[in-house]
């Protein structure tokens, strides 16, 4: 039994970083740096930026290795962390496990960037009306809904049985 609880994680974690670097090198292969193609006029995009911070660009005006050194440590932390609390999972939180997966994945995906180029790759862009949502990606899409899910568990006390 517990030998097919890691292979969910491996499943579900591998997805998502075989997805996001998948269409993070896409990006980096099609789109050229800095540029804006519009999918849904006023609502949707697909950019290619670069973001050398956290989410928001958090600590993006600190210098190169100082942002490398404290994002890979924050990035293996959080590797650490979630793969623990992916091992405490009972087996009674299924959506549970998968979140903490997706947050796995999404960490791993967004770490791989920060190894190979000391920044990660955006390029899903959003707006509404006059408002901007920064740009993102994969990896960023599964730990928000990973997050949501844990979030979700922590208001109501439990997930529902798959």
């Amino acid at each position: 039994m517990m030998k097919n609880k890691y292979i969910k994680l491996a499943i579900i974690g591998g997805c998502v970083i075989i997805a996001d670097q998948m269409t993070k090198l896409l990006i980096f292969l099609y789109v050229p740096f800095n540029h804006n193609i519009p999918v849904i006029a006023g609502f949707f995009n697909i950019v290619h930026i670069h973001n050398p911070g956290g989410a928001f660009g958090l600590l993006a005006n600190l210098s190169s290795g100082l942002r490398t050194i404290i994002f890979l440590f924050i990035s293996s932390l959080a590797v650490g962390l979630i793969f623990y609390l992916y091992k405490k999972t009972p087996a009674s939180h299924p959506w549970l496990a998968a979140g903490f997966a997706m947050i796995f994945g999404g960490a791993i995906g967004n770490l791989i960037d920060r190894l190979r180029f000391g920044i990660v790759i955006d390029f899903l862009d959003f707006d509404i009306a006059k408002y901007h949502w920064p740009a993102f990606n994969i990896a960023d899409s599964a730990i928000t809904v990973g997050i949501t899910v844990f979030v979700i568990h922590i208001l109501f006390k439990k997930m529902p049985d798959a």
